[in-house]
């Protein structure tokens, strides 16, 4: 299964390549607490995505992929108010999230009309 041409997954991805390096550079104490959570929680969206897209039944995927973002969303914020993420790189993480976030929108809407 190919996914090239899938955009959600490609932007999930890049998430992904950006928030390690960052991660990794957030205090020794937070590494394994915040930044575990953050990274487990971009890699559960992105097995969401593939799963939905491997699966018949998308929408339910598609519903905890939603989840796992929201989730993503409020840990960044919190990483940002504490300090370990500027405010440019919140900046910039929040905006790919809200890309996937409006992506993951668009395929649940379609989804829904489409049984």
């Amino acid at each position: 299964m190919s996914f090239q041409n899938l955009s959600i997954f490609e932007k999930t991805y890049e998430l992904i390549l950006w928030i390690y390096p960052a991660v990794n550079k957030f205090p020794k104490t937070q590494r394994f607490v915040l930044g575990q959570q953050i990274e487990n929680t971009v890699l559960d969206l992105l097995k969401l995505i593939i799963q939905a897209n491997a699966e018949r039944a998308k929408l339910p995927y598609l519903k905890q992929a939603s989840v796992e973002l929201d989730k993503l969303r409020i840990i960044i914020r919190l990483t940002k108010d504490l300090k370990f993420l500027s405010i440019k790189q919140y900046e910039f993480a929040i905006g790919k999230i809200n890309e996937i976030g409006k992506m993951l929108g668009g395929w649940m809407k379609s989804c829904s009309q489409n049984p």
